[in-house]
């Protein structure tokens, strides 16, 4: 018998958070219906949805995403944020923890960003604020991040954000064009991500 690593209904019992970047210019917060014109454009950027199995169709598919996931909160199996600037609250793209494993105190990292933000560091400091907080504050001990050895620009991401390479998994994820092998990135509590921070752009 073993304890969990995060008692069930630690998370459930409060509304999800919204979470600021170090530098205060990005604010994660829960998805709103209202959202669902801009999560429906983002999956239809080439480069999405490349990268996701996941599609999306039409607007009503967009809503019944965002109340599925924020349900998914509630019944504490995924954590998804809209990543949006801090001055005007325009969308930037997405940061999830998707598959939560609260015995084992384990979460898996995704993620997305719109064209006119990449490139400015968006996603290496949405990233390390949505772990930072899982690992600092709701007590996960380990968080994977997998992406297609393919995608380079997924792979600085997670170096940039404290995430260290551990290995590739050989054709394990089904993309639009065929199976990839997908490196396999993880941060752990207490891992030193001083040096990381310096460059986080």
């Amino acid at each position: 018998m073993t304890l969990p690593t995060i008692r069930a209904g630690a998370l459930s019992s409060s509304a999800q958070p919204s979470l600021t970047s170090g530098d205060g210019e990005l604010v994660l917060r829960r998805w709103d219906v209202g959202d669902a014109a801009v999560l429906y454009a983002a999956f239809q950027d080439p480069v999405i949805r490349h990268w996701h199995a996941r599609q999306m169709s039409s607007l009503e598919e967009a809503r019944e995403w965002i109340e599925d996931v924020n349900q998914g909160w509630q019944q504490e199996r995924t954590a998804q944020w809209a990543v949006s600037r801090a001055d005007d609250g325009e969308i930037l793209g997405r940061m999830a923890l998707r598959e939560l494993n609260l015995h084992e105190g384990l979460a898996d990292c995704g993620y997305w960003i719109l064209p006119d933000a990449r490139g400015t560091g968006v996603a290496p400091r949405a990233l390390a604020t949505v772990a930072d907080w899982a690992l600092e504050t709701a007590g996960f001990h380990r968080l994977d991040l997998e992406h297609s050895v393919g995608n380079e620009a997924s792979c600085r991401v997670a170096a940039k954000a404290g995430f260290t390479v551990e290995g590739t998994r050989r054709g394990s994820a089904l993309h639009t064009d065929g199976c990839h092998d997908m490196h396999l990135h993880a941060r752990v509590q207490g891992d030193d991500c001083s040096e990381q921070r310096q460059h986080l752009s």
